[in-house]
């Protein structure tokens, strides 16, 4: 266990008091799960969770002291910049938590897991290292006496068991999306963006049901009344859960680690995700042509696919689009090098460190360059990891698969230099 968790977490934690505790301990302790608690010292909705799992911790910590083993530890991940601060969000807590000082693993756990805003808690397995559970705030809210633990994922065709409802008022039984692409759409009436998709997204149904796919969208709401949500599912032609059985709606966002809306997930016909990408698919692809849209190892960067910059670090290779074949021999060249380090971490069911674009010459590149103060020239190869406000650039006159793969294995090994954005 202290190898998995050593490699995620590093060999030292540190208590409220600031005792360093060895992570290898915590395998004589008796701990199978640890959550990962990525938060900060302000007010708000981290203060409301502190309060909340510091009593679902405690629960875990009485049951440990009868028992003789504890099964749970958490450990606080944060977002501080400041030491005081870090200590005085630190000092109030019972669990352990990653040292200040260990920045570059701080930022390195943020990334290896999209957290993209606090409060979160990932739930990881001690033996294993891998995500048991991506969204642990609603564990805490569902399953308060942790009577379900450890909280690992079940199968898409378990957790929506249930009857399902049309927007005419019929019913009909989640056995009906068997043998179906599925899209799991989590949406909202009082989110612009949902709404806007939502209007793509009925042409793209229309379209893939007219061209005789089995595919059907399963609506997830996170409205804040049933008049809400009646009111946006009567522009929907797909079926969905129903509102009241907030139960359901819950454990399928637990499934799934939903963070923000719009998501839509795209499944196969057995369940399993063939993109968490779904919105940034649905939008590039408005006649489906390449609908169930299983992911491609390096995309042209757009408008709609800009956002995933954001989900962590990115090699980017700008080119100069005004060369019709550029764009394209630029993907080729990256591809083989995408492939494999996708490849590699599938095998150990991770997701890779890197997605991989090629950009033109467009005004959202153009917005790009300025924002991370990029050079002008083409072709560049750069790696900009946007939480992280860092970027790693090799401007050389020619890019080859030499370059970029030497390039990708020295940022991983942490070999290169960051310059800041």
């Amino acid at each position: 266990m202290a190898g998995a968790l050593s490699e995620v977490l590093g060999e030292v934690l540190v208590t409220a008091d600031g005792e360093e505790v060895a992570v290898s301990a915590l395998a004589a302790r008796g701990v199978s799960l640890v959550g990962l608690y990525f938060g900060c010292s302000l007010g708000g909705p981290c203060a409301q969770l502190g309060a909340s799992l510091a009593a679902f911790y405690g629960r875990f910590r009485g049951e440990a002291a009868a028992a003789g083993g504890q099964r749970l530890e958490i450990v606080f991940v944060s977002a501080e910049q400041e030491q005081q601060q870090w200590q005085e969000a630190v000092r109030a807590m019972p669990w352990l938590a990653l040292p200040f000082a260990d920045k570059h693993r701080k930022l390195k756990l943020w990334n290896k897991y999209r957290v993209s805003n606090v409060p979160s808690l990932i739930f990881i397995d001690a033996a294993t290292g891998k995500v048991v559970c991506r969204n642990g705030l609603l564990v805490i809210r569902d399953d308060p006496e942790g009577l379900e633990f450890p909280w690992g994922p079940k199968p898409f065709s378990e957790v929506v068991a249930g009857p399902l409802l049309r927007n005419n008022g019929q019913t009909l039984d989640s056995s009906a999306l068997e043998g179906s692409h599925v899209g799991v759409y989590f949406s909202a009436h009082w989110c612009p963006p949902c709404r806007s998709l939502t209007r793509v997204l009925v042409e793209s149904y229309q379209k893939i049901k007219e061209a005789g796919q089995k595919f059907e969208i399963l609506f997830v709401s996170a409205d804040r009344s049933e008049d809400s949500f009646k009111q946006y599912f009567s522009e929907m032609p797909w079926v969905a859960v129903p509102y009241a059985d907030e139960a359901r709606r819950s454990r399928l966002n637990r499934l799934y680690g939903i963070q923000g809306i719009p998501t839509l997930i795209v499944l196969d016909p057995k369940g399993e995700v063939i993109t968490r990408q779904g919105r940034v698919e649905v939008l590039n692809d408005v006649e489906c042509r390449e609908f169930p849209w299983h992911p491609k190892p390096v995309l042209e960067l757009t408008d709609s696919n800009a956002v995933q910059l954001n989900e962590g670090p990115c090699l980017v290779l700008f080119v100069d689009s005004e060369d019709d074949g550029e764009s394209e021999a630029a993907k080729q060249l990256i591809q083989p090098i995408a492939e494999k380090i996708i490849a590699k971490y599938k095998a150990k069911e991770e997701e890779a460190p890197l997605l991989f674009f090629v950009a033109g010459e467009d005004d959202m590149t153009d917005s790009l360059r300025d924002y991370t103060n990029l050079p002008e020239a083409a072709p560049l190869l750069t790696i900009l990891d946007m939480s992280a406000r860092a970027k790693y650039v090799m401007d050389v006159e020619e890019i080859t698969p030499e370059i970029v793969e030497a390039f990708v294995s020295d940022f991983l090994a942490d070999k290169l230099k960051p310059e800041p954005i």
